[in-house]
């Protein structure tokens, strides 16, 4: 075993179902196994920028209500990159030795980083730096950090979105309409088309692959030549336009956000006068709520396995979940590609194999 005796622990990025799960999971094994002490680093680097730093001692008494709590008792966020940093006059200065300074405070002998590859690769960054010793737990529900077939949270924002097929199904069939719900799903279409399987959606459009409005039209009337009145669509968020344009908008904030492709297919199916639709925008629910069972696993089998790589000195290491156990992989080769869904993979293949219509 190694002698590390102070880890630290922070959640970095969107939230997601299962992070708290994750964090008890780090917290039993390191003090009751180890006899470490936990340092969890509140609002994720920032709480690095605070004097002192923004950070509290984790107890494993405090962890029996974490299992079924969604979101992160540390707080987290998705913005303010430490080597382009937000200032209120508008400028970006680069603030990655004040996070440095705010590690060293703490005094920690290693640190847990739990995010998707963007986190972890500034996360990463911080740490060649600062001479950490790093250990990273993939989360998001996008389920598209590379070199791991499950991240912390998808399996929960899958259920989410199945259940909403499932309810929509019944108002599409009563008033004979098309229904388009639009889901999460930044650069790859993993969501979608998982929850479009499970929830028996009739057309599911990922950024993998191309589609038509003319195809898309055509399968909604195959359908009603068969009888059936209705037809469901799940999208990906980062769906184009047919002639390739993204559709975003932007926040109060001033931000631009994805968002806006569920209108776009229902003004092209209207306008067409195949049927009337109606548009769904799933949006931050996907988020939040009670982890799933498979969440609550995956995050618990994480967290122990990150820990025992501390233990023995296995640092710039990503926990990854291949052919059904905990494996790690460095960093490094983690982030260097995002997983995108496999267009001639077994999920596709299987949607086809249903009639399900995809795109081509």
């Amino acid at each position: 075993m190694g002698d590390t005796k102070r880890v630290g622990i922070l959640t970095s990025g969107g939230d997601c179902a299962g992070l708290n799960p994750t964090i008890r999971a780090v917290v039993l094994r390191a003090v009751e196994h180890y006899g470490w002490e936990v340092i969890g680093i509140q609002q994720a680097t920032h709480g690095l920028l605070k004097d002192p730093p923004a950070a509290v001692t984790l107890q494993p008494q405090q962890m029996s209500p974490l299992l079924t709590a969604g979101g992160t008792m540390l707080g987290t966020t998705n913005k303010g990159n430490p080597f382009a940093f937000p200032m209120p006059d508008g400028t970006l200065i680069d603030r990655s030795e004040d996070m440095i300074a705010g590690y060293r405070k703490l005094g920690l002998d290693a640190l847990i980083g739990i995010g998707g590859d963007g986190s972890i690769a500034i996360l990463r960054k911080l740490a060649q730096q600062g001479n950490w010793n790093l250990v990273g737990i993939p989360k998001t529900i996008d389920n598209d950090v590379g070199v791991t077939e499950r991240s912390v949270g998808f399996d929960t924002a899958v259920n989410i979105a199945t259940e909403a097929l499932d309810r929509l199904q019944f108002t599409a069939a009563s008033h004979s309409r098309v229904i388009i719900l639009e889901v999460m799903g930044r650069d790859a279409g993993h969501i979608a088309i998982s929850a479009g399987i499970a929830g028996g959606a009739d057309i599911i459009l990922i950024p993998e692959i191309p589609y038509t409005i003319e195809n898309v039209c055509a399968k909604i009337k195959e359908r009603q030549s068969k009888g059936k009145n209705y037809s469901l669509i799940i999208v990906a968020e980062a769906v184009r336009t047919e002639g390739g344009d993204p559709l975003t908008h932007t926040d109060g904030l001033g931000e631009c956000r994805l968002g806006g492709i569920g209108q776009y297919l229902s003004e092209q199916i209207c306008s067409r006068h195949v049927a009337e639709t109606r548009v769904t925008v799933l949006g931050h629910v996907q988020r939040g709520g009670m982890p799933s069972p498979s969440d609550r696993l995956i995050g618990a089998a994480f967290g122990v396995a990150a820990v025992d790589l501390i233990a023995e000195s296995q640092f710039d290491q990503m926990v990854t979940w291949q052919n059904r156990q905990v494996m790690s992989v460095p960093i490094v080769d983690a982030i260097a590609h995002y997983r995108a869904v496999d267009p001639t993979g077994t999920l596709v293949k299987t949607a086809r194999g249903l009639g399900i219509y995809l795109g081509d």
